[in-house]
């Protein structure tokens, strides 16, 4: 077997065919438009870069065929709470069936990260943020949600056999629209709305840029520093949404106020992965177009939810229960189509949002996992720290 490193255009190429190639047949895969994944190893796109770098290999057989690929990435913002050591990353893993290619593959990745100052490695996990290509499928192997790694099930023994323990679960939960909530959100309601002065808003792409500043307001005291997420800056939010804003569907993005200061909002965007497994990685002017035509004759059934924030000082008091209730009543108007809701990954380590997903009686639809690997082994791996 021989390891390649991609360093031109021709073997970038060769890459991106890995993936498609080792999960022919699979009839729940859907191939990654292949400008999102180029964008990741590209430093003019991806602003992981002002703070590392990335490295990527393709493996070959003693015929030239290719059997895997994988990349490895430091990045000096990348680290959890309580974390003592420096952890490099690896992603973007394909492997065939073979304990000994996938070694190849994985110590290629070790030895690159050891060279550049670390003293572990977590993965499969992004080069970037933590709402792409991060995590290993384990469990509810059914077609992936946008930019969400997919593998085949033996991949959890390739990880799992060279060494690697669960830092942490990703949970993703669903359920169908159009049934009631339980009673508890409805008395939660009531007394939210007798407190006075909570109501809430759709987004309006026509005044995204104060949307984006009450996002950023919410985002910075709700989320910043939980699990290692740094504060947002509001430019960043700004450009954020305007990219999203062609998949945006106003009906599903809400946001709770206080006497007009936002507290709260519910991100929830359709399944993207409905329009683009059409489109076997391409996404140039044709597909654009058939995107467009596919959006407005709208028959997606699934709408996924990628972001639930309370600010601290309204937490406690229902306002989540609150906001989900106005969100439900909407949801189940005759003018909204879609009838399957699933929820993008939540840490295990985070024990209140997960329970809020019970309370919805939602069902587990799949589990990922985050790996980590001390490369002294004599170190044990303790599991992510609880929020």
């Amino acid at each position: 077997m021989q390891i390649i490193e991609v360093n031109k255009p021709a073997l970038a190429k060769k890459f991106l065919q890995v993936n498609t190639l080792l999960h022919k047949g699979d009839p729940n895969y859907i191939q990654p438009l292949n400008k999102d994944i180029n964008e990741v190893f590209d430093p003019a796109k991806n602003k992981a870069f002002r703070h590392g770098y990335a490295i990527r290999w393709i493996l070959l057989d003693h015929k030239n065929n290719l059997i895997g690929r994988i990349a490895a990435f430091v990045n000096d913002k990348y680290k959890t709470k309580g974390d003592t050591m420096k952890y490099g990353g690896c992603g973007f893993f394909d492997s065939i069936n073979n304990q000994e290619a996938a070694n190849i593959l994985l110590n290629t990745a070790k030895n690159w990260l050891q060279n550049n100052g670390c003293q572990g490695m977590d993965g499969p996990i992004n080069f970037g943020e933590r709402d792409s290509w991060w995590g290993l499928l384990i469990e509810g192997f059914m077609p992936p949600l946008y930019k969400m790694n997919y593998n085949a099930p033996y991949y959890k023994n390739l990880f799992e056999n060279f060494g690697f323990k669960v830092f942490f679960n990703q949970l993703c939960y669903g359920r169908l629209l159009k049934p009631v909530l339980a009673h508890k959100f409805y008395t939660n309601h009531a007394k939210v709305a007798a407190l006075g002065g909570y109501t809430v808003r759709n987004i309006n792409k026509n005044q995204l840029d104060a949307y984006a500043s009450d996002f950023t307001t919410i985002y910075n005291l709700a989320w910043s520093g939980h699990g290692g997420l740094k504060q947002m800056n509001l430019a960043v939010v700004k450009k954020m949404f305007k990219t999203m804003k062609p998949i945006m569907d106003e009906n599903l993005i809400l946001f709770a106020y206080h006497n007009n200061s936002p507290v709260a909002f519910f991100i929830n965007i359709p399944d993207l992965n409905f329009y683009f497994k059409r489109f076997n990685g391409k996404f140039g002017l044709l597909q654009k177009l058939q995107f467009l035509f596919m959006q407005k004759n709208n028959t997606n059934p699934k709408c996924v939810g990628l972001v639930f924030g309370v600010i601290p000082q309204h937490q406690g008091k229902g306002v989540d229960s609150f906001l989900i209730k106005e969100a439900s009543d909407l949801f189940r108007t005759p003018a909204i189509k879609y009838t399957q809701y699933e929820m993008q990954w939540i840490g295990d380590f985070n024990p209140k949002i997960i329970n809020v997903c019970h309370q919805l009686d939602s069902v587990l639809t799949r589990k990922l996992a985050t790996y980590r690997y001390h490369f002294n082994t004599n170190i044990a791996v303790e599991r992510h720290p609880i929020l």
